[in-house]
């Protein structure tokens, strides 16, 4: 089986309130519960603000650190899932229920 990255982007500022965040995350919970009982989940974390990163960039033989996030934008990645599917149709699938619960954006890639 194929190995897939659900992404999931999250608009930067501050998260929604605790009785909006707390039911996607019980849905959220179940889901990632029922991956592991198919055999589909291999791995998933949430991610610190972009603000926390540090970004390394090799030039001229030295290595450049600078803080914040790699790129700018009104969005960021804020965590991730690894899922074993048969192919890309199975793993749209999973894609597809985590952004129904998210309600945010889910961008599915396959592994090398």
């Amino acid at each position: 089986m194929k190995q897939y990255l659900l992404s999931i982007y999250q608009p930067d500022g501050d998260p929604p309130p605790p009785e909006v965040l707390e039911p996607i995350m019980e849905r959220l919970d179940a889901l990632n519960e029922e991956m592991r009982a198919s055999g589909t989940w291999v791995f998933a974390a949430a991610l610190h603000a972009p603000g926390t990163a540090t970004v390394l960039r090799a030039k001229d033989g030295d290595v450049l650190m600078t803080d914040g996030p790699y790129a700018e934008g009104k969005e960021h990645l804020g965590g991730f899932t690894v899922i074993r599917a048969a192919d890309l149709d199975e793993a749209l699938g999973w894609g597809r229920r985590l952004a129904e619960i998210v309600g945010l954006p889910i961008e599915v890639r396959p592994l090398r």
